[in-house]
């Protein structure tokens, strides 16, 4: 009976690490491939991403102010 609940015991802890690590690496296999295998990755620039996406924001903010409210502040203004 002991060697049953041994078998139980390390086998279901055998299946838990072995569905972690599935669960864990199985997204970024590609990646992994690439580094074993030398190939280039590309660079990771957040920082560039971010400044092409408040670019495009302060765009789209200037584009959708009205052409009548921009000449008011400038009447205001002087």
């Amino acid at each position: 009976m002991a060697t049953v609940m041994t078998f139980l015991v390390f086998g279901g802890a055998l299946a838990a690490s072995v569905y972690a690590l599935v669960a864990t690496l199985s997204p970024r296999v590609e990646q992994i491939a690439d580094v074993l295998f030398g190939r280039q990755q590309p660079r990771f620039e957040p920082l560039a991403a971010l400044v092409r996406a408040e670019r495009r924001i302060a765009v789209r903010r200037w584009a959708a102010v009205p052409a009548g409210r921009a000449t008011l502040r400038a009447r205001e203004a002087a």
